[in-house]
């Protein structure tokens, strides 16, 4: 039996996420830094009941698309977890992880196209936010370790812009200066917590210290520094951040030097960005992401499209020009005031902006009678809340197409609308991440006609079960929401829940055996802890 800290030699099967898969003695292990194909003595630093994690303490028969990775830091860093293959076995380690997440969470049938990858795929990212930690006079910047808020020191990232490392660079010198204390993420106490850098395709520079004050010592000398040393500085912003989780940015931004808004521009269209402006790192990659997007679309002039998490309205803009009219919904004011100005910009009087949660206003847009032949989707890697689903499968859009940053939750609402009398048609990942483990994707679901529809008989009283039951056993009903809570449901709670909504007992579970005990009722926690299982397994909506 496997146990933590055995060191043991696998043969790789194949890619899991950016792991590699072996079974052993009907045990599934993830072995981090294995690739398909190869023989690798590693050790295991976390076992349970079904599976194991490991991690490769020597390569014995190596991959041809293994490769020594080019960045210094990368076996101590947590930005990148693929530079020790070729950049095609990411494409192709992405198109495995998509189609898997498709199929076996979301139970859909769609061909995934290879990956659209990057012709350079180095130095894209337009952003960097890089924490900062240590001590006064000894500042540390840079990424963290995996797993951990442990910051590896960096002086330079193959991923980011070279201006991003000349303003990080400059802040270093500057808090080791001045003796500016870095935040101490256990303590609450210090004042700079990220340095965070925008660089747009002309160059231009924005730079945005977050402090956990309203003031910083010595600013007159950091803005001379950083406009001596970083060509291209149009602004450089104090974010003020007194929160006590890991958000980057707080709520409120001052602008210590220059524009107000950093100019960039995507397909053609120029767009403002503030500080707190949701823009695609990967400028190259988000042209084909968004293209995709709108050619899977298909608009031809005459038709209403919903933008939902429209951000600064990238897409919305982009629909616009061949939509009858756009409404974007977004839930982060700064971003909508981007939008408009960037639809104004732009010369875009047929887009609509919303600031408010998609899942509060939607629903109402529709009960109001807001039927958009069109709804495209880019959420957060949470995905989708269920009242935007729902209101989705209600306003019955013709097409939808989902841009997603994870393949998991882009397979679980899939499911659910499929569920819903939609059908996916094309699924496209694109690299947007590279030499990460993420990658973009663009599913379309067409609506399903009747005629689209074979109507199959089945017997459910020759089956024993009802149409809802035969979704999810209570095992699984259970685990779910222990998994996803921390709570213990019975028998008897997922019963009443069921019965509540319709999904009707042939008995009830664990009656008491004798005339007058008292059943005990499913308390609300649990009760909403257990609905939210049933929506996932799609037994209610």
């Amino acid at each position: 039996m496997l146990r933590k800290n055995d060191e043991i030699t696998v043969t790789i099967e194949r890619f899991g996420g950016e792991m590699g898969i072996a079974h052993l003695e009907g045990m599934t292990l993830f072995v981090q830094g294995a690739l398909p194909e190869e023989t690798v003595l590693a050790r295991a630093q976390k076992v349970e009941k079904t599976h194991a994690f490991l991690k490769t303490l020597q390569v014995l028969s190596p991959s041809p698309a293994r490769v020594e990775p080019p960045c210094p830091y990368y076996e101590r860093c947590g930005g990148c977890v693929c530079q020790h293959m070729t950049y095609e076995e990411t494409l192709t380690m992405k198109r495995e992880r998509v189609r898997d997440a498709l199929s076996r969470i979301g139970g859909l049938d769609v061909e995934v196209a290879p990956v659209i990858g990057m012709d350079d795929p180095w130095r894209y990212r337009n952003k960097t936010a890089l924490p900062v930690g240590g001590q006064k006079g000894a500042p540390q910047i840079g990424f963290f370790a995996p797993r951990s808020h442990r910051i590896i020191d960096i002086e330079k990232c193959l991923i980011t812009k070279e201006e991003s490392d000349g303003v990080s660079l400059i802040l270093r010198r500057w808090m080791e200066k001045f003796q500016v204390q870095p935040y101490q993420e256990e303590t609450r106490t210090g004042l700079i917590r990220h340095i965070m850098s925008r660089v747009s395709r002309a160059g231009q520079v924005m730079a945005v210290v977050v402090a956990a004050a309203n003031t910083l010592p010595h600013e007159h000398e950091l803005i001379a520094m950083l406009r001596a040393g970083v060509p291209g500085l149009c602004s450089l912003y104090l974010n003020i951040n007194r929160r006590g989780d890991n958000v980057i940015l707080g709520p409120e931004s001052r602008l210590l030097y220059g524009e107000e808004r950093l100019e960039d521009t995507l397909c053609g269209l120029r767009y403002a960005l503030s500080p707190q402006s949701f823009f695609q790192v990967n400028p190259v990659q988000t042209e084909k992401l968004y293209q995709t997007a709108v050619d899977f679309a298909g608009l031809t002039s005459g038709e209403l499209a919903a933008d939902l998490y429209c951000g600064a309205g990238t897409i919305s803009l982009l629909l616009a020009q061949h939509a009858r009219r756009v409404v974007g919904i977004e839930i982060v004011p700064q971003a909508i005031r981007d939008a408009e100005e960037n639809a104004r910009v732009n010369g875009v009087s047929n887009a609509e902006f919303h600031a408010a949660p998609a899942e509060e206003l939607l629903p109402k847009l529709v009960a109001q009678g807001l039927r958009p032949d069109v709804v495209v989707l880019d959420p957060p890697r949470k995905g989708c809340e269920e009242p935007v689903l729902r209101a989705i499968a209600e306003a019955a859009p013709r097409r939808i197409v989902y841009v997603s940053c994870d393949p998991a939750t882009l397979a679980r609402d899939a499911k659910i609308l499929c569920a819903n009398g939609y059908r996916a048609e094309k699924c496209q990942p694109v690299d947007m991440f590279c030499w990460t483990g993420h990658v973009e994707t663009v599913l379309s679901l067409s609506q399903q006609k009747p005629d689209d529809i074979i109507q199959v008989g089945i017997d459910l009283d020759d089956m024993d079960v009802t149409p809802a039951e035969s979704k999810a056993s209570y095992g699984e009903i259970k685990q779910y929401v222990l998994e996803h809570t921390g709570l213990k449901v019975s028998c008897l709670y997922i019963a009443q829940v069921k019965a509540k909504h319709g999904i009707i007992e042939r008995d009830c579970y664990n009656k008491p055996k004798t005339e007058g005990n008292r059943v005990p009722l499913c308390p609300p926690g649990k009760e909403a802890a257990i609905e939210k299982a049933l929506r996932h397994f799609q037994m209610i909506l």
